[in-house]
């Protein structure tokens, strides 16, 4: 899925390091939050005439029913979402922008757990009017869409706060930064892995918000660079850096091969509490 000025993410394999993290091949939901306030400005008349999917399934996922078990995956467009695997957790995230799974507090172990297949549909006359709007004029509608699912079907029901945590900042290392600038018109992608993210014009809007996903904790960017890039970048997670063959970490990776530095620090993240939750009914 793609949000206003933002690129796909084109697939993302299995994490070991945080188990909410897993194999996605479709776009990625990112900067939720952002998309959600940009509704206020500029917004088609029509914009929030739609605010909940015509058709929604749910499921607990079955191994047997849709292949392999060790990754979940989610795909977006006019039509509506589809998702097979997806922990509600992750639902979450996506719903509200969040970039850790520490930015939902009160949330049951079983939403970080079960496996759920999930397609929610948009009429097919809003869907054909969707298909002659841009990625992220579609995606910017299905963001209050996806909260009422959660609120209809999971009984969904948060307040945000502002807390102290733990956060990175990303600045420009000494040499400045290592990022060849894309073509003007050159197509925007990005992929990640473990221990790997590469970028096709990326920005670093994008860049910050995949890597804040990989570190496991939220990412401010204050490198102060705005044009789209090409790059890639590789390193050992830490749960790996025992092994021999063990290659540079996150942070001396970003150093030595895109000048840039990430410095531990608190700061101010918003977090969605949760005031109420049930497992979804099947159908």
């Amino acid at each position: 899925m793609r949000f206003p000025g933002l690129e796909t993410v084109r697939t993302m394999h299995e994490h070991l390091h945080h188990p909410w993290r897993r194999a996605i091949s479709s776009a990625l939901f990112v900067a939720a939050a952002i998309a959600v306030g940009a509704q206020e400005q500029g917004k088609p008349p029509e914009a929030l005439t739609i605010t909940s999917y015509d058709v929604v399934s749910i499921r607990p996922h079955s191994p047997n029913q849709m292949g392999t078990s060790s990754g979940f995956g989610w795909r977006t467009g006019p039509e509506g979402f589809s998702g097979f695997q997806i922990r509600t957790q992750m639902l979450i995230m996506l719903a509200y922008g969040l970039h850790t799974p520490e930015q939902i507090v009160n949330l049951p172990a079983w939403a970080s757990s079960d496996g759920l297949d999930i397609k929610a549909k948009i009429d097919e006359e809003t869907a054909a009017r969707w298909r002659k709007l841009s990625d992220a004029e579609v995606d910017r509608r299905q963001l209050p869409m996806m909260q009422s699912l959660l609120a209809d079907r999971f009984q969904l029901k948060v307040h945000r706060e502002i807390r102290q945590l733990p956060i990175l900042r990303l600045v420009v290392a000494k040499g400045g930064p290592k990022l060849k600038v894309a073509l003007p018109d050159a197509r925007s992608e990005s992929e990640m892995s473990n221990g790997y993210i590469s970028g096709q014009a990326t920005s670093m809007q994008t860049f910050v918000f995949n890597l804040s996903h990989e570190m496991g904790r939220q990412v401010i960017d204050e490198t102060g660079l705005t044009d789209n890039y090409d790059f890639e970048l590789r390193w050992t997670p830490d749960d790996q850096q025992e092994a021999p063959d063990a290659g540079p970490t996150a942070f001396t990776a970003l150093e030595e091969q895109l000048g840039l530095k990430l410095i531990s620090a608190k700061g101010p993240v918003e977090v969605i509490v949760i005031d109420r939750i049930e497992r979804p009914s099947e159908n």
